[in-house]
């Protein structure tokens, strides 16, 4: 009962503020039933998708925040239980407090699970207020997370496979788990990151120890200078790519991919509101119509996008 309530308080404070707005010129009697409707409608909705998907809403301590560049924070959560089981891809919707205009979470890709120590790592990039305020989180600061949420990646079929993980900007954050779970599964993944300059290549040292790392700059700071495809390391033969960043990176991979027939999937990091599925902000054009990306993604076989490529 304590949780099936739980889960209506968040449904509610999640999706009254979008119809509430809708209905200022209905009589007081009407009102409080459409807006008791649909609260009810929602609170169902989202219980069901809990129960069915096995997500979580937990208050998590900051252990500590690391300030990796001057727009990017890592903060790392733990728990006083042990953390649920999270898979490479998957994300976090992260409420902010004490940000007044911030009304809807933000959604965080999950950077790494450090089983041993019982951390959350959240890699943000500190663009809105919502992240700003994030960022200014301090060791033992509390922070209410839904997780996880989203699907994962395709892991190879076999060690034989040539794997090629490509990240670009904060897109990165995904790869670092990827990679590490490739490694425990017995695979060694190739890196391939880039960024307008070297001081966007974020983690480099935690990639090296679960694979081969290459880098690309635009403005050739570090690494190779130019775009993530046009790196000399795609003159090797890859089975698969998994790919995460800004969307013209993403098609610019697809597209090489396809030419070279190789199997590609894109984390997609579209605008996302509630994280389950049911405010439609997240929508994406597939070849099985409309879908929810917080809901049937992030993660995708390209081939399943309408992507002009």
């Amino acid at each position: 009962m304590i949780g099936l309530t739980i889960k209506i308080v968040y449904c509610a404070r999640l999706f009254v503020p979008f119809v509430s707005q809708n209905v200022l010129s209905l009589d007081n009697k009407n009102k409080n039933k459409f807006l008791f409707c649909i609260v009810l409608a929602y609170s169902y909705l989202c219980s069901r998708l809990f129960e069915t998907m096995k997500k979580y809403i937990l208050d998590l301590t900051v252990s500590s925040v690391e300030q990796l560049s001057p727009k990017h924070v890592l903060l790392k959560l733990t728990d006083s239980q042990p953390l649920p089981d999270m898979l490479p891809g998957q994300f976090v919707e992260v409420r902010v407090d004490g940000s007044p205009n911030t009304f809807l979470r933000r959604p965080i890709s999950i950077n790494f699970v450090d089983r041993v120590r019982n951390e959350l790592w959240l890699l943000v990039a500190m663009i809105g207020e919502g992240t700003r305020r994030l960022g200014e989180l301090k060791a033992g600061d509390k922070m209410n997370c839904v997780l996880p949420l989203g699907n994962t990646f395709t892991m190879p079929a076999s060690q034989n496979e040539h794997v090629l993980l490509v990240g670009g900007g904060v897109g990165m954050a995904p790869m670092l788990y990827l990679g590490a779970e490739m490694q425990r599964m017995g695979y060694e993944p190739t890196f391939l990151l880039g960024g307008r300059t070297a001081h966007d290549l974020l983690e480099l040292e935690q990639f090296r120890q679960y694979g081969r790392v290459f880098v690309t700059t635009e403005d050739g700071s570090l690494g190779e200078r130019g775009f993530v495809t046009n790196h000399s390391v795609l003159q090797e033969n890859f089975d698969r790519i998994c790919t995460c960043g800004p969307k013209p990176m993403m098609m610019a991979v697809a597209r090489y991919a396809r030419q070279a027939g190789i199997e590609c999937e894109a984390s997609l990091e579209n605008m996302m509101a509630c994280g389950l599925g049911a405010c439609l902000c997240c929508v994406e054009k597939t070849t099985e119509g409309n879908l929810c990306i917080c809901k049937e993604g992030p993660v995708f076989n390209v081939k399943r996008l309408l992507w002009q490529i």
